[in-house]
This record gives structure tokens, sequence and C-alpha cells, in this order.
């Protein structure tokens, strides 16, 4: 068994990086290790669906190298290091190089997974996907020289790269089973306008339509659509969801459903193991988000620090990046009884959804509606006191 009894962080996304940094101004001296699956360096991750039209590159994105990282928060991150089990009975994890690695807490920031779609075809593996800095690299470089993107889902992210690869001069088709966009953020008055205003910039959208097989044809890729006819692309990028990394977790026998299971600690029925970000089911919420993460990590690094803090979270709002359709939502909880109010002009859209009673659950803006943020945000309930 090798190095110290630390407190150690699987992950150096956001929820990581955030939950070291919180930790770090509560206890200056506790050994943290940071275990990084990549390169273990800082950066953005919801600045790569709206990066390329503005020309940065990876390198302008990565914030700070693991080194930096290490020296920033006096901790050790150690890069290119995959987790292959937990050892719950020793308080260990098992590397991929055979070594065993005691912790005192554990942390699992695992993150997401894009999820792939089971598409035929000889080009089927061939299809894009953006889940980080190295796939964003990897993206850029496909791009080179080329024309025309296919995008799979019309989503927070599908429509963010749709904007962004449209702005950047790319001729753009986005492909989605629903009948509209963002379709489960959105009501359909909504979807259409924020659908308008991509049109103008060049997207052309296949509604209520999906793709069963993508072939290679020369330099190029073919997809046929559920629908019939057939589209062609330089490149295809998929955008049809996350799901939760579980499995090291499940594997170790720690609950599991649509996440992690944790508590409002953030903890595991392990009390000395918590999952904090995409990869968590914060007391049956799954929230991959960037305030969520914020909020939770400040919580969890007060837990580790010896004062248990729950998680609690406040309204909060979703910026979604597509400049040419500026729009705000905070959906309702799901399954929330109430219906959609809306009003629009040209210039703007705004949907409160409201109870029979008139209390306001969630709204949606867009365009010269979104000034209204401050003030509705206001009005709606806590996600979870």
């Amino acid at each position: 068994m090798t190095g110290q009894m630390s407190i150690v962080i699987v992950g150096s996304g956001l929820a990581g990086y955030t939950v070291a940094r919180e930790f770090r101004k509560l206890n200056a001296d506790s050994p943290v290790t940071i275990l990084s699956s990549d390169h273990g360096g800082f950066y953005s991750k919801p600045m790569l669906s709206n990066a390329l039209a503005t020309g940065k590159t990876p390198d302008v994105i990565l914030n700070s190298s693991a080194v930096k990282m290490t020296d920033q928060l006096k901790l050790t991150v150690r890069p290119h290091t995959r987790v292959m089990a937990i050892d719950r009975s020793s308080s260990s994890l098992v590397l991929q190089d055979g070594e065993n690695l005691s912790y005192r807490q554990l942390v699992l920031a695992l993150g997401a997974d894009q999820i792939r779609l089971p598409l035929a075809g000889n080009g089927a593996g061939l299809v894009s996907s953006v889940n980080d800095l190295d796939d964003y690299r990897h993206l850029r470089d496909a791009l080179e020289g080329k024309n025309k993107v296919v995008i799979l889902g019309a989503g927070l992210i599908g429509c963010e790269f749709a904007n962004d690869l449209a702005v950047a001069g790319y001729r753009v088709h986005l492909v989605d089973i629903g009948e509209w966009p963002l379709g489960r953020l959105l009501p359909q008055s909504g979807g259409a306008f924020l659908q308008s205003r991509l049109e103008s910039v060049g997207v052309t959208f296949h509604l209520s339509n999906s793709v069963h097989n993508v072939d290679r044809v020369g330099e190029r890729l073919r997809l046929t659509l559920a629908k019939g006819g057939s589209l062609e692309a330089d490149v295809v990028l998929s955008a049809v969801g996350l799901k939760p990394r579980i499995t090291l977790a499940q594997e170790a026998g720690i609950a599991v459903n649509r996440g992690i299971v944790v508590d409002q600690l953030l903890r595991t029925q392990d009390p000395s193991i918590y999952a904090l970000g995409d990869c968590a089911e914060v007391a049956g919420r799954v929230l991959p988000f960037v305030m969520p993460i914020m909020h939770a990590s400040r919580a969890l690094a007060a837990t580790l620090a010896g004062n248990p803090t729950p998680a609690c979270y406040p309204a909060m709002p979703v910026l979604v990046k597509t400049p040419s359709c500026p729009t705000i939502i905070s959906p309702p909880d799901i399954g929330a009884r109430g219906d959609w109010k809306v009003t629009e002009d040209q210039d703007g859209f705004k949907a409160l959804f409201q109870d029979e009673g008139g209390s306001l659950l969630g709204y949606a803006l867009m365009g010269a509606a979104t000034k209204e943020k401050n003030a509705l945000t206001s009005q709606l309930p806590s996600v979870m006191g």
C-alpha cells in the first residue's frame, strides 16, 4: 500500500477542482490528491460548445496545467491515472498500473459520458462527440478545410454547437426526434422562436426525425434518415445527451440509479465516499449544470473540513449559449402541475410556468426578455432547501 491517507478526488473537471479549491479555503494543510484520467489541466468545459466562432484554440481554453494547479492549491495532481476499482474494505483504490492508493475520504467527481446512438453503417465509428478538451481538439482537426456539418440532437449542447458552427461559417444541419429544439426545457412556442433565430444564421432543422445509418461515401459521410431521404456531411457531431459515469461506484457495491445515489450531504451509503457533479444523483435529482456544481462543491468542502453541510440549491437558471438567440431557462420540476403563459413579439419571448394559484414555478426567456431574469428568479422556489 502506497501514499498517505488523504482526501482523494477522482476527476479533474469543474466539480473535482472546485471541491479542492473550496476545501483549501477551509483547511490549508490536509493532504489532497486529485486523480485525472487525462492531462489534469483545468478549463471551462461549457466553453467548448461556443469556442469555434471566436477562434479559441484548445491551448487558449486551458486555464491552468496540472503543474500550475498543484502549485496553486497545494495538493497532488496525478494526470493520466485511471482508477480501476474501489476497495471499500481497505479504503483504497486500485489503479490501472496495479498500485493501491489509500484514502481517508473519497470524492467521486467522475462526470458523464456522451450517449452514443446505436447507428448502423460503415461510417458510424466516425461520428464525433465533444465531452472534453481533447475531443474539442479532434473536432477542430476534423473540421479543417471542411464545410458541411450534421449535428445529431437539438438539446442544449446541440443547439449551442449549431449556433457556433453556423456563425463560424459552416453549413449546419440539425437532426432531432423531437418536434422542436430544447424540447425538454421549452414549450413548443419557445422552441419555434429559437428555431427561427437559428435558421436566420443558417441552421437547417430536420425535426421529428432520426438517423439510422452513417456510411462512408468517398471522403464524406451519408446519413440515412428514418423518414426517408439522406444527408451528406463532412463531419457528423453527436450531441444527444449525457449519461452519468456510475460503473466504478456500482462495481464497488455503492447504490446507483440515474446517477451515483447520494444524500444532501453528497454522501453515498458508505460514510467515507461522496459524489457530486454530473455523475451524482442528489436526493433524487441529477443536475448537470454549472451552478449546482458550485453550490454542491462549497457544501462538500465544508463537510470534508469537519462541518457537515447539506447541499442547498436555490433557483438556478440555465444560460443557453446561443448568441443568435440569447436564452435563459429555469425549467419547472418534472411533473410540476401548471401551465405555460406565453407573451412574444419580434424582439423577445417570455414563457412563465405557473400553478393554479399563479405562483411562478419556472420560466423561459429569449431575446429582449432575458433582461427580466433577476426579477423573475427572485420569485421562484428553491430547487432543494
